[in-house]
């Protein structure tokens, strides 16, 4: 019998490199736990009823930036084009199957791709925790990954102006994941506090400071910081796309960086009450994973510990803000605590990798770039970094603050929640279930606003 022709996506299959495609298949897997997590998180932080609230924006999140990641975000983050987007060549993942990136399938490059981007997504909404409407989120995240991330991962990765242009160096994420997820969250709580159309105009919504309070549940953070720890290590190695050394380095800095940022968190909240804090523990390491992403694939293991506790002290000081009778009286609302860790982490990442990334690890991974200023004298890269930065925050913010309130501006997705459901928590509001009834005995009687009335100062 005559041997049946190779089909041509089985052929290109057999060029592609099964160890690689096995391990970038396995990272795939661990890092789409980062997401759901992410709103565990949230629910961790948030008052015990909201809880639930503040984890469903990262489940829609999941199914939503599936969605628009196949449709249209694939094509315009790696599709080959402009400074700013990409082709419509791969519109609805048109001969997206198994043709090599690098030496891996393309689909499974997606897929991993699809990862950061829901991973981006699902830390920026948690801007609306406490006070948002879950309703509007969905066309928020339809959008924002269409005209937010996918043009900017499409700069810094995709061949674009930030990337091929000025050549950046930013090996995970320091501008797409954290300066992107960072600004985008502070344009949303900003909006929420000072909103422009529907929800301004509505006489049973009065934008308000939400008062400070504890950690909802502890557990959540146990387990968030568990599974968030463990997964970023495969978010950092998988980053190259190959099993080499550079992914074994990735991952080893990963961990590293992360364990200085929650100790020396630790060591300063004992130092100031004498207690241990799994608190402080989570965000020390959230800050030292923030650090160590856009470097991961360019530092050495000295740096990165280093970095680890630049990262702590620094996210540390700027958490403070929220606690200011300047954030009260401005309704700063930092709930989630981005701005401080993934919007200032992410900047000063993003400048410290042009300052300390070294060619030679570089090389580990077959890759050639010039360097940073203390080790190869590349005082260039600097500056380039700097500009990253600027970029990634200004596209960010500004783009995050017009895409919410244009959906603000359309009748019944008025993005802020109605006084009276803020007030008994949104989970009762919002949502049919809840997670947990935790009281402390000094918040037996809290509400989110001063005697449970929301008025303007």
């Amino acid at each position: 019998m005559p041997e049946m022709a190779v089909s041509p996506v089985l052929a290109a299959w057999e060029a592609c490199d099964k160890t690689d495609t096995l391990f970038v298949l396995i990272c795939t897997v661990i890092c789409w736990t980062i997401v759901p997590t992410v709103g565990i998180a949230y629910s961790g932080y948030t008052w015990k009823r909201n809880a639930l609230h503040a984890a469903m924006p990262s489940i829609l999140t999941i199914a939503t930036c599936s969605i628009q990641w196949f449709i249209v975000g694939y094509t315009l983050a790696y599709g080959e084009g402009g400074w700013f987007f990409g082709s419509l060549k791969h519109f609805f993942h048109k001969d997206v199957l198994s043709e090599p990136v690098g030496t891996i399938p393309a689909i499974l490059f997606s897929e991993f791709q699809l990862v950061f981007e829901a991973t981006v997504c699902a830390i920026a909404v948690g801007g609306f925790c406490e006070r948002g409407r879950l309703l509007p989120v969905i066309p928020f995240i339809f959008l924002w990954a269409t005209f937010i991330y996918c043009p900017l991962a499409h700069m810094v990765w995709g061949g674009g102006l930030l990337g091929e242009g000025l050549g950046v160096l930013d090996f995970a994420g320091g501008t797409p994941v954290h300066v992107c997820s960072g600004a985008t969250a502070t344009a949303i709580s900003i909006y929420l506090s000072y909103p422009l159309f529907r929800s301004r105009k509505s006489d049973i919504r009065t934008p308000t400071h939400i008062r400070i309070h504890r950690p909802g549940n502890s557990f959540f953070q146990l387990l968030s910081l568990i599974i968030i720890w463990g997964s970023w290590l495969a978010f950092d190695a998988g980053t190259t796309l190959a099993l080499n050394f550079q992914s074994v380095m990735a991952l080893c800095v990963t961990n590293l960086c992360a364990a200085s940022g929650a100790l020396t968190w630790n060591l300063m909240t004992f130092y100031e009450t004498g207690k241990w804090s799994i608190d402080s523990t989570f965000m020390g390491a959230i800050s030292g994973l923030v650090m160590i992403t856009p470097s991961a694939g360019f530092i050495d293991m000295p740096t990165a510990f280093f970095f680890g506790i630049f990262g702590a002290l620094l996210c540390r000081q700027a958490l403070r803000i929220k606690f200011t009778k300047f954030a009260h009286h401005w309704r700063w609302v930092d709930n989630g605590d981005t701005f401080a860790t993934h919007c200032i982490g992410g900047v000063a990442a993003t400048i410290m990798t042009g300052l300390f990334a070294k060619k030679e690890v570089a090389a580990y991974g077959g890759v050639e770039v010039a360097g940073g200023v203390f080790f190869d004298g590349n005082i260039r890269q600097a500056w380039v970094q700097m500009v990253e930065a600027i970029v990634g925050f200004t596209w960010a913010f500004c783009g995050s603050y017009i895409i919410i309130a244009l959906i603000d501006c359309v009748p019944g997705f008025e993005v802020l929640a109605v006084d009276k459901h803020i007030s008994q928590g949104l989970d009762m509001n919002e949502v049919e279930e809840f997670l947990g009834n935790l009281e402390y005995p000094d918040e037996v009687d809290y509400t989110p606003t001063s005697k449970g009335n929301i008025s303007l100062e």
